[in-house]
């Protein structure tokens, strides 16, 4: 019975250890699979890692690339910069050398300008027709003719404290003129004034011959719309046209470039009706108003220039603005009338004042000497 009973407990203990044997090995298997399994997801996340460590790397290569070429980029900006400012520096020190010849240039203008323009002030006057004289054909009478005498008025420039002056007699200007220097006493200041003597500036005289013609006038803005022979007809159809004031026409020009004609009517009496209007209207594919103005011609003639010098006028330099330029006048005027100052009657004269500038012109009147 002891012997039955070993066995059977043996018997039960050995099963036990097969349980658990069969247990571990289940385990041991689990362990394998999960090791297998671990081992692949370290495999695949080893595969992730260096694809992202490759990527990192890429990164930090296009990063390092880009801020190269960042770098290359702002040293080629700054040079561009610097080129474009000895630019702007080259061209301010251009500006300003040109704004200096230009200054130049502009006072040598003026120069010339005041030497050599012809520049004159033609006053009104009012002319009173008594009669026209007719002539006996009326074709022989086909254009208005004049003859102009235009003289230019000598003149100086004055600058800022210079005054001229103008006496009425000219031994006076003379005796003025031999003194190396006038002191003269303004409002208790006494100063040196210098005379001079005045050299006018060139001046001109010429003939203006002026030639205007009764029967033809000047067409301008007429727009080159149509072929220019069809152009010549629709001008010489709409200045025809007596309702409009045009009459008979004797010969059309047009010039499509400038968009200008010349119409020449067959009697007279028509193209000074329309000069007098200034505008006309034209058919050329709907109605366009043009300018109408006389045909003239002229020319210069008997052109003439000559120096002179005043015999009793004289220019006095170095003079201080004491007072008002009103009151240095008189203190001036005052000064020289003085016979105990080499002085006499004063016929006229011109301060200016500092910083300003005049022009004075003369008359044959006041003893101007060729």
């Amino acid at each position: 019975m002891n012997g039955e009973l070993v066995s059977s407990e043996d018997e039960q203990s050995l099963a036990r250890a097969v349980a658990e044997l069969e247990q571990w090995k289940m385990k041991v298997e689990q362990a394998d699979q999960e090791k297998s399994r671990l081992t692949l997801d370290k495999l695949d996340t080893d595969g992730t890692k260096k694809q992202a460590q490759n990527s990192t790397t890429k990164l930090l290569q296009a990063q390092q690339e880009l801020a190269e070429d960042s770098v290359n980029q702002m040293k080629e900006i700054e040079v561009q910069i610097q080129t474009i400012e000895r630019e702007n520096t080259d061209l301010r020190n251009n500006l300003e050398r040109f704004h200096e010849e230009r200054k130049v240039k502009k006072a040598e203008i003026d120069t010339f300008q005041r030497r050599f323009k012809i520049r004159a002030e033609i006053p009104e006057k009012c002319l009173k027709f008594s009669e026209v004289e007719k002539a006996e054909r009326e074709d022989l009478c086909t254009d208005t003719k004049g003859v102009f005498t235009i003289t230019q008025r000598p003149c100086t420039v004055l600058s800022g404290g210079e005054a001229l002056i103008t006496f009425e007699e000219e031994k006076v200007a003379q005796q003025i003129l031999r003194l190396a220097k006038c002191s003269v006493v303004v409002d208790q200041t006494k100063m040196d004034v210098k005379p001079f003597c005045l050299d006018l500036e060139p001046s001109v005289k010429f003939e203006v011959h002026l030639q205007v013609s009764k029967k033809t006038v000047q067409v301008s803005q007429a727009p080159p719309v149509l072929p220019e022979e069809r152009m010549r007809d629709r001008l010489e159809i709409s200045f025809s046209k007596p309702s409009r004031g045009g009459g008979e026409v004797e010969s059309v020009s047009y010039d499509r470039s400038s968009g200008t004609a010349q119409i020449t009517f067959l009697n007279t009496g028509v193209a000074e009706r329309m000069a007098l209007s200034g505008r006309y209207p034209l058919d050329a594919g709907g109605e366009t108003m043009v300018d109408v103005a006389p045909l003239y011609q002229y020319q210069l003639k008997k052109f003439q220039t000559y120096c002179g010098t005043p015999t009793r006028s004289i220019l006095l330099r170095g003079i201080q603005d004491a007072m008002e330029e009103e009151d240095m006048q008189d203190y001036l005027e005052i000064h020289f009338q003085k016979p105990s100052n080499y002085g006499g009657e004063v016929e006229s004269i011109k301060y200016v004042s500092k910083g300003m500038e005049a022009k004075a012109f003369f008359s044959e009147d006041l003893g101007v000497k060729a």
